[in-house]
């Protein structure tokens, strides 16, 4: 019996991990210690989550700075625009270059919370991004307005990337959906903030009321700044730099139960390639140096992957692709335009009526974060998405119909068309909003999880910088009921990507993906195994109570 070396075997409550020879054993071992224990000194099993849901919290406010970019942006865009006199093509390229800004930060925040820790790299975006909304509050033209811009979007991509990361590394596999689902939670409030900044300053004057707009945005990463620093680290960044007694403290606090902590510091511990019997404060980490270990990363991940490396490669790009491009930007950043083609006018009413767009997709991110570990990932995603096809549909159906009637008021149109971008950001919000961080932040395996994070944020904003950039153009091009019904066929093929390609990852430790990926080309081979898993478990828990 190895319980006294070894992790026994960790039964969450989303559900089994893979079944293998020696997890059984200790698992057996496990079930018969506890069964021996009086009801007095039984582990607890829920106490320790309250520390992760705090943990996750903080760092998934960071995401409140991209959420208020977005947000704010939309209806602060009227006032520049006329302020400071720009054309179409001007106010869209400086609503989305944000965006790919962004993707210096997301990339340089792989290296840098590897270097420093995911904690100080936290408090390292909000710094950055306090600077950038300075910067564009105080600007007095175009080309200073573009610099600050510029600063603010790298330290939205180092947010986008480190808050996911940190919250998977923090959070138990019980609750992981659910605490990893956060990110996507703060970028909601985040857009609603703005909006409400936005209908709240829109009566000053036109000089000074999309300045402080914009400039407020610097109070929150401020607070966040302090708020981060009460945080511990990773423990997996910290098993990665040897220190197992401080990462021995974070697992004991956002485990479930002690024999959960020992297993997942024995899973840390494999991954980082220490040997499981060696023990001790700090430890000597065995590791290639300096480049040779970077080549190794790009190598496994990048230029020549296994094949299941190369499956969680695609999905993870594949699924922040398609969150992107099926128009979630268009609809959010552009909101008040396409309720103006919707046959709504006045700035009142429009800004108005972006505030409920916000506070709905906030309920259904809330209600989203609750299903994730009951429902599991695929179910969400594919009813979500189908969802958004038929939204995104009838959108454009009834734009097309008041365009092609500019002198009469079509109220059964503008009804829909109301209606339809409601149900589009309410299914966005309850399946691929969240999900897309939370599957993406999940199956990396730990020594490649940094850089395909960073990567697929990388994906994720170059994306949504493309949408925002030319959504005006394209609309002018094709209609702006024909921009919504090529969004409609895009999210089509991306419904067909996701059932094809992706397997439920529900249940499985960070460090059960490889073989999760390895093993599965489809989700109904993996639907099987978990099955067949959670069978034998059974047999060896059933025949250790016996």
């Amino acid at each position: 019996i190895e319980t006294s070396s070894r992790a026994p075997l960790n039964y969450t409550q989303g559900g089994p991990r893979r079944h293998n020879p020696q997890a059984a054993s200790r698992g057996a071992s496990s079930t018969m210690d506890r069964a021996a224990l009086p009801a007095a000194v039984e582990p607890k099993k829920k106490g320790n989550v309250r520390f992760a849901f705090a943990c996750a919290i903080l760092a998934s406010m960071t995401s409140i700075l991209l959420g208020y970019d977005i947000g704010v942006m939309s209806g602060a865009s009227l006032y520049i625009q006329k302020d400071l006199k720009i054309n179409d093509t001007q106010l869209e390229v400086l609503m989305g270059i944000l965006n790919v800004y962004s993707l210096i930060g997301s990339f340089a925040a792989g290296r840098t919370s590897d270097w420093i820790g995911r904690r100080f790299t936290i408090v390292f975006a909000a710094v950055i991004f306090f600077a950038g909304a300075l910067i564009m509050g105080f600007s007095v033209n175009y080309a200073m307005l573009m610099f600050g811009r510029f600063v603010a979007g790298i330290g939205v991509g180092y947010a986008l990337m480190i808050a996911p990361v940190y919250t998977a590394e923090v959070s138990p596999a019980s609750a992981r959906g659910f605490l990893t689902s956060f990110p996507e939670v703060f970028i909601n409030f985040g857009i609603l903030l703005g909006y409400v900044s936005n209908f709240a300053f829109a009566r000053l004057s036109l000089r000074l009321g999309w300045r402080i707009m914009l400039g407020i945005g610097a109070v929150p990463s401020v607070l966040l700044a302090f708020m981060v620093l009460g945080m511990p680290e990773s423990p997996r960044w910290l098993v990665m730099k040897g220190r197992l007694a401080d990462a021995k403290v974070v697992l004991a606090k956002t485990s479930d139960t002690p024999e959960e902590a020992a297993e997942r510091l024995a899973d840390i511990k494999t991954a980082a390639g220490i040997p499981l019997d060696l023990d001790g404060d700090v430890v000597a980490v065995p590791k290639n140096k300096g480049s040779s270990e970077e080549k190794r990363v790009w190598k496994d991940l990048i230029l020549s992957p296994t094949k299941a490396m190369r499956h969680i490669l695609i999905a993870g790009i594949g699924i922040h692709f398609f969150q992107q491009s099926s128009g979630i930007d268009a609809v959010v950043l552009y909101s008040p335009r396409v309720f103006k083609s919707a046959g709504i006018t006045g700035d009142n009413r429009l800004l108005g009526t972006t505030v409920a767009v916000g506070a709905t997709k906030t309920v259904f991110i809330l209600v989203a974060t609750f299903l994730l570990d009951r429902i599991g990932r695929r179910p969400l995603l594919l009813s979500s998405t189908g969802g958004m096809i038929v939204s995104l549909v009838g959108l454009a159906t009834g734009l097309t119909v008041i365009s092609r009637h500019p002198d009469e008021k079509i109220t059964w149109a503008i009804v829909l068309c109301i209606f339809c971008i409601m149900a589009y950001v309410a299914f966005f919000s309850i399946g691929l909003g969240p999900i897309t961080w939370v599957y993406s932040s999940e199956i990396f395996p730990l020594h490649v999880r940094a850089l395909g994070c960073s990567l697929g944020v990388a994906v994720n904003r170059l994306t949504s910088g493309v949408i925002s950039m030319t959504f005006i153009s394209l609309s002018k091009a094709m209609t702006i009921g024909g921009a919504f019904f090529l969004f409609a066929g895009i999210a089509s093929f991306a419904w067909v990507f996701f059932f094809a390609y992706l397997p439920e990852t529900r249940g499985r430790t960070l460090e059960d993906m490889s073989s999760l990926f390895g093993n599965t080309a489809t989700h109904k081979q993996g639907a099987a195994e978990a099955d067949d898993d959670a069978g034998k478990e059974k047999k060896v828990e059933m025949a250790a109570t016996n």
